[in-house]
């Protein structure tokens, strides 16, 4: 069995290019806040989610993801309402930023993790552009108060590196991670059921 520890329905479409049949059971690990490199921070709490679901499932194949938005080496996570929503796309108007997906598969008593970084380019926002993209509510539950796959995406000047790791999983790492750990999605996914 498969089991996606996150209840991101960006992950759970994500998660479905590579296999078809998973579970999802949203961990409730309490996360890391802060760690010396933004990349250990991900893949740190993606481990700890991951490591909760297969505490419970131990015969299972659990993955779990964690996804940062950093700025200038400083950490965006999910804002505190509309105003620090604002005050972040205000900051990472007309600049460059990384998103970095932390990922953790639990099988057969092993972790297996790995780090997907994305680099950003925001154009400039005006301040009303920015209020009226926070007043439609889809910042208030991102990392980095913005989604790309949704009304973020008329600000995006361009990306380098995998646009799935924006939304929240990286599909091509998952995949070779998963090769790494002897998964094959494809056939583990045969024995699952959703």
């Amino acid at each position: 069995m498969i089991i996606l520890a996150s209840g991101s329905p960006r992950r759970h479409e994500l998660l479905r290019k590579l296999c078809k049949n998973f579970v999802v059971e949203v961990s409730d690990a309490q996360e890391v806040q802060s760690a010396a490199d933004p990349k250990i921070l991900a893949v740190e709490n993606a481990k700890l989610k991951a490591g909760s679901i297969a505490a419970k499932h131990p015969d299972a194949i659990v993955i779990g993801a964690d996804t940062i938005v950093v700025l200038d080496g400083e950490i965006f996570g999910k804002p505190d309402g509309v105003k620090g929503a604002e005050e972040m796309l205000a900051r990472l108007s007309g600049r460059r930023h990384e998103v970095i997906t932390g990922l953790a598969i639990c099988a057969g008593g092993k972790i297996f993790t790995a780090a997907e970084v994305t680099e950003v380019f925001f154009g400039t926002m005006t301040a009303e552009e920015i209020r009226q993209y926070v007043a439609t509510g889809e910042p208030l539950d991102k990392s980095g108060s913005y989604a790309l796959q949704g009304g973020a995406t008329k600000f995006i000047e361009k990306i380098h590196g995998d646009w799935s790791n924006v939304v929240g999983l990286p599909v091509y790492r998952l995949k070779k991670l998963a090769q790494e750990a002897g998964i094959n999605f494809e056939e583990t996914s045969n024995d699952s059921r959703n």
